[in-house]
This record gives structure tokens, C-alpha cells and sequence, in this order.
């Protein structure tokens, strides 16, 4: 079991919209293969700044979800200029 931090930083202004994106990430991570878990979590001290938690059976099925087609189809914001920078993730082992 591994758990994925996926951190999220948003063009000020944009929170609502990407917080509406993320129902279809959600829906994309519960049909993938491996996935078990995720949660959106917002930051209280910079309220464009968001955490996804994402647990997962092994590394490999979430390195496969990532460079799948559905993952791409859900994340497609860059075109939309809703984040400020490059997401950073970072995988926890247990």
C-alpha cells in the first residue's frame, strides 16, 4: 500500500472551478485499477493552495494510472489556466 500526496497550487479566483474538476479526477481514480482512496483537502492559511491524498495497492498502479488516457481526459487544465504552476506529487510507502 502506498499513499500519493498530489500538491495543487491555483490561479487566485479559480478555486471553485478547480474544486469542480476534481469530481471528474474523482471519478477517473475510483475506476482505476489499484486505486483505493482520495480526498480533496483545501489549505486554511492560502485558500488557492490544495492537497490530494490517494491511496493505492502498489507504485505501479499508480504510475500506470497517471500516464493512462483517462488520467489525461480529467486533467486537461492547463488549456483552462486554472493552476499557477506545474503539480508536484509525492509517493509515501508504508
Amino acid at each position: 500500500m502506498i499513499t500519493v500526496g498530489m500538491n495543487y497550487h491555483v490561479i487566485e479566483g479559480k478555486q471553485a472551478d478547480f474544486e469542480e474538476k476534481f469530481a471528474g479526477v474523482l471519478e477517473a481514480l475510483n475506476a482505476a485499477e489499484g486505486h483505493t482512496n482520495s480526498t480533496l483537502w483545501k489549505d486554511v492559511s492560502d485558500q488557492a493552495s490544495y492537497l490530494i491524498t490517494s491511496e493505492w495497492s502498489d507504485e505501479q498502479a499508480f504510475q500506470t494510472f497517471i500516464q493512462s488516457p483517462e488520467f489525461r481526459a480529467v486533467t486537461n487544465w492547463g488549456k483552462e489556466q486554472i493552476l499557477s504552476g506545474r503539480p508536484q506529487h509525492k509517493i509515501y510507502k508504508s
